[in-house]
Order: structure tokens, then C-alpha cells, then sequence
């Protein structure tokens, strides 16, 4: 995710909307990303040095998660306390990401690298989600 993207994203004087374009933008890559794991959980999950079932497991966890992102980015005012919860979860998830690595037997070199990337996305969804949600809290003030 470039910065360019991320700045074209959030350019609007309405908080409320950035807030609800990083919802979005959220949806689409974790539900996209938990299709794939759940499509494609053989294949990635030899790629990565994951289980199949783990990473079957983990995509339709995703594509759930992904989803109800995305009924929150479908809202006109996301509630305060749902986007908190997906900023903290988002947060556990790329913390719980890098602990995977340390706990984990056999990555393979793309799992030692995908892995980190990944969490290093979520993380910074979980930063410009908190700051929309204060600029939006902070103008409605």
C-alpha cells in the first residue's frame, strides 16, 4: 500500500468518509486475502509452509471478518465502539502475526516473508482507521 494511495484515499474535508474509504479498502484486501486462503489453501498453504486445514481455517475467518468490515464501511456514521473493535483487532492480528513466526516450526521462505508483509498491512490499517475515527470523533464535537 503506497502512501500515494493512502493520501488520494483519505484527501476529502469529510472525516467521516475517509474513515469509511479505509473501512472499505480494509474489506476488500481481507476478505480477498481470506478467499484466496480458503480457495486456495492447498497450494498457498504448501507455499507458505501452513496447513491446509490452518489456512482453510483462517480464510473463512477472513472473508467473515472482511465482511463485516465492510457493513460497517456501508454505514453512514460507523459506530465508534465497532471501528474501535476493528482497530484493536486489526492491531492483535499483526502483533499475533509476528508471534506466529517465532512459535512456528517450518515457514517456508515465502511464509517468512509473506508473513511479516502481511502484518505490517494490517497494522497500518489499524493506524489510519484509529486517526479517521479521532478526526471524525474530534469534528462531531
Amino acid at each position: 500500500m503506497s502512501a500515494t494511495l493512502l493520501g488520494s484515499i483519505a484527501r476529502t474535508p469529510v472525516p467521516q468518509t475517509a474513515l469509511r474509504r479505509f473501512l472499505a479498502l480494509d474489506c476488500v484486501v481481507t476478505a480477498g486475502n481470506g478467499l484466496a486462503y480458503a480457495a486456495l489453501s492447498a497450494p498457498l498453504g504448501r507455499l507458505l509452509g501452513v496447513g491446509q486445514a490452518t489456512l482453510l481455517e483462517l480464510g473463512l475467518f477472513l472473508t467473515l471478518y472482511g465482511a463485516g468490515v465492510g457493513g460497517l464501511a456501508s454505514r453512514r456514521r460507523p459506530p465508534v465502539p465497532a471501528v474501535t473493535f476493528v482497530v484493536a483487532a486489526n492491531g492483535a492480528w499483526a502483533a499475533l502475526s509476528i508471534v506466529s513466526l517465532l512459535l512456528w516450526d517450518a515457514p517456508t521462505t515465502a511464509g517468512l516473508v509473506w508473513i511479516p508483509v502481511q502484518a505490517l498491512v494490517v497494522a497500518g490499517f489499524a493506524y489510519v482507521q484509529w486517526l479517521a475515527m479521532r478526526q471524525s470523533a474530534s469534528q462531531a464535537r
